[in-house]
């Protein structure tokens, strides 16, 4: 096959830079170093190419400098192939080319026939890769093509942050896998707009108030209400006004607004998903992929690669999952733990900055305590990730999946919950244990008989988790992009900066255009197959952040907005100008990832409900209004929360404080009493006011979880999953199909007609035996 003649306008622009060219001949490109002919890696480099020849695919084999370069080419037949088994898959691709292939369908099948051809020890290009045979293998890119020069041009910029994305370019060019990602990205934060305006009122509703809340103005004027220590080694009584900027910072996160919210969201959820369903369901049908079976894909491609080939079964064990359950398990509780070590953390930290000699660091020990746990949760966040997949790859390998998409189902579903246990197990603790298992003055519960747990601040938990939750989605938001960009950029600018110095002082290199394009490609970063799953588990990651706990944190969906409308333009950029080029993959949705959304939807309404009944003050003040507060007490001319914080305070007795606590006295001596957050009698039993709020408390959970959930189901009732439309294209496409395979078929003749039936005459004796029988 000879290869093409370029132009001179391309040899001018190959010239300028070798990846605005890229030669259109090669399907692949597999790299290794340079080493002597005998050598055992280069006898089974040969083997290989060997095999590839004998499927009759063309080879150029091409050094430069250190590194040699295996162009491959597939030869035309197996495309031919591809059609007539799959009929025609491709319909709805813009670039096809040889035999009705797209040219993202050919770089899937050469890759499938690459990693399934085998030399003669049995080792496949994977195990290959792993014994340093071969250091990579990549298909190029074709910047060239029309395609590639507008996503170049019009997608892959941060100037176009505000404009449409190129869904149907994105397809030609990376394949449908990678077109859905970003149809979902796009959608997403599309939807997110309209909840981060609703996040943003409520914020400012609380701001608004934020002087005006009888709460607040109660705490910042309780001068002589004094507190009873936050520590057991010599701390001192404190005034409740000392925690007024913090009362007024609680009711920006805690107030009317915040239930109307919670509800919000979780039809916002609802209505998310079953629009992008439909959404889904359009760019199906616009690409023919409706009705499409990877099975039956898988299979063809089997056939095409090897004729003789074995269908590889469906397999289980239940040895083999017991064993699974049983490590996924594990890892759990390990993770648990690690939590529970954050917790440990934040108590010891609490005493060691209440004894610092710094006056603003001791005078608000708890929140830099809380403040430095939420840093440490977030560098803790960092580490388990590795740990976390590391471990699902190796009980994902346990199970033994048939095919791709088993493995990567299974694997998301495993580094998932791994990583939502790593995320929201800290969080967990702080919206719904956090001050509520710590006993009370004179009967704490103690870490090893030592440690005090935490207590909640007197205006509430709640301000605790925004700080959590706002510290590790703005750390993990900023600092998680800056790497994601800068990891890769500054990675393609050294090894481009080391590349052309070694050029330089080498006699070796190439005058070879096409070797000049190989080494431009290779020069970007590498990607794997799970390349995609990353983007897809950082951003399911952050919306869980966005509808998990957003009645603490009504500002997340706006900070999930701005970040993805940067996160869609970085990760083009990555793909197209800093990155290899991604294998295609065929899919019609976006897999398991849609099972795990609406679970988080489901949990999100949980939990915001215990938040709002437990975490938040919302129950106790409603329950004081309407039944202990001056209203209730027929008193129409003052606020019905007059008076609350003073209810919501118990007394105790300093004479009953154990032998571990050791107070300070010299502010205020002969201090006989002091007031802690509970709702006890002087006996410190529970009191009735206790058991009304938590009635009231279980109540609202029931009401506001079941309300949500039918408001939910009804939501995804009244969108349907698939619109009309295209359920009738698809039932025109199936009847015209019919229609024609009906018009195919012969028609009979009067000879046939008349002809008499092959078996008449055995149904006429057939016949006479009956009616002699009846006779």
């Amino acid at each position: 096959m000879l290869e093409p003649v370029r132009t001179p306008w391309q040899e001018h622009l190959l010239h300028l830079d070798p990846m605005i060219y890229a030669e259109v001949n090669w399907d692949f490109v597999l790299v290794c170093e340079s080493s002597s002919l005998d050598s055992e890696a280069e006898e089974k480099r040969r083997q290989y190419m060997s095999e590839l020849e004998k499927k009759h695919f063309k080879i150029k084999k091409s050094k430069d400098g250190k590194k040699t370069f295996y162009g491959v080419r597939a030869p035309p037949d197996i495309f031919r192939k591809y059609v007539r088994l799959l009929k025609n898959p491709d319909q709805g691709c813009t670039n096809l080319v040889e035999e009705h292939v797209s040219e993202t369908s050919r770089i899937r099948i050469v890759n499938f026939i690459l990693l399934k051809t085998s030399i003669r020890s049995g080792e496949t290009l994977d195990d290959l890769i792993k014994m340093k045979v071969f250091e990579t293998a990549f298909p190029l890119h074709k910047l060239n093509e029309t395609t590639g020069k507008n996503l170049k041009k019009h997608w892959a910029r941060w100037r176009d942050v505000i404009y449409k994305q190129p869904v149907q370019q994105i397809r030609d060019y990376f394949g449908e896998k990678v077109a859905l990602y970003f149809a979902w990205l796009g959608w997403y934060t599309l939807m997110l707009f309209p909840a981060a305006i609703v996040g943003l009122v409520v914020f400012f509703y609380g701001f608004v108030h934020f002087n005006s809340s009888k709460i607040t103005q109660e705490i910042c004027s309780a001068n002589t209400t004094l507190m009873c220590p936050l520590c057991d080694q010599k701390c001192p009584y404190w005034p409740l006004s000392d925690t007024c900027t913090y009362a007024k910072v609680t009711h920006l996160f805690d107030n009317e607004g915040t239930v109307f919210f919670a509800m919000f969201m979780a039809v916002w959820a609802t209505v998310f998903l079953e629009l992008w369903k439909r959404q889904r369901a359009r760019d199906a049908s616009w690409w023919n992929l409706y009705s499409w079976d990877e099975d039956e894909e898988e299979l063809a491609l089997e056939l095409i690669n090897n004729p003789e080939c074995d269908v590889q079964m469906h397999q289980h064990s239940y040895l083999r999952s017991t064993l699974v359950l049983l490590g996924v398990a594990a890892m759990i509780a390990i993770l648990i733990g690690i939590a529970q070590a954050l917790v440990v953390y934040r108590v010891v930290a609490t005493v060691f900055f209440m004894r610092s000699s710094w006056n603003f660091l001791s005078e608000h020990a708890n929140t830099a305590a809380v403040m430095s746990g939420a840093v440490l949760h977030y560098f803790t966040i960092v580490i388990m990730t590795k740990v976390n997949r590391m471990v699902s790859t190796y009980l994902c390998n346990l199970e033994k999946p048939r095919t791709f998409t088993e493995r990567e189902n299974s694997f998301t579903t495993k580094v998932f919950t791994f990583q939502f246990v790593t995320h929201f197990s800290s969080l967990f603790y702080v919206a719904f244990f956090l001050g509520r298992i710590n006993g009370y003055p004179g009967n704490y519960m103690r870490i090893a008989g030592e440690w005090r747990l935490e207590e909640c601040h007197p205006s509430g938990c709640i301000t605790d988790l925004f700080i959590q939750m706002c510290i590790i989605m703005v750390l993990k938001q900023t600092l998680s992009n800056c790497m994601e960009f800068l990891s890769p950029f500054i990675k393609y600018k050294i090894r481009t900066l080391k590349d052309r110095r070694s050029r330089v002082h080498s006699e070796q290199g190439s005058e070879d255009h096409v070797t000049e394009a190989w080494r431009a490609n290779y020069r970007l970063g590498e990607v794997h197959v799970f390349s995609l799953f990353d983007e897809f588990l950082e951003m399911v990651i952050q919306y869980s952040f966005t509808t998990i706990f957003v009645a603490a944190f009504p500002l997340a969906p706006l900070l999930a907005f701005i970040n993805n409308v940067l996160e869609i333009r970085l990760d083009a950029i990555k793909m197209t100008r800093l990155q290899r080029r991604l294998v295609p993959r065929k899919v019609n949705d976006i897999g398991i990832w849609l099972q795990v959304l609406e679970a988080v939807g489901v949990l999100a309404v949980i939990t915001n409900g215990l938040v709002i009944a437990i975490t938040s003050d919302f129950i106790p003040r409603l329950i004081y209004k309407y039944a202990y507060g001056p209203c209730a007490q027929g008193q129409e001319d003052i606020d019905c929360l007059t008076g609350y914080i003073n209810q919501s305070l118990s007394t105790f007795r300093t004479q009953d404080f154990d032998r571990r606590t050791h107070v300070s006295v010299d502010v205020y001596p002969n201090t006989t009493e002091c007031r802690y957050r509970d709702y006890r009698n002087t006996d410190y039993s529970f009191s009735v006011q206790f058991w009304h709020i938590f009635a009231a408390r279980l109540a609202f959970v029931i009401i506001f979880e079941h309300v949500a959930v039918c408001i939910k189901f009804i939501a995804a009732w009244f969108v349907p999953d698939v619109p009309q439309s295209v359920k009738n294209a698809s039932l025109q496409t199936k009847h015209t199909d019919l229609l024609n395979q009906l018009k195919e078929m012969p028609e009979e003749t009067d000879e046939q007609n008349s002809s008499p039936h092959p078996y008449r005459n055995l149904l006429e004796d057939l016949s006479m035996i009956e009616r002699s029988t009846e006779v």
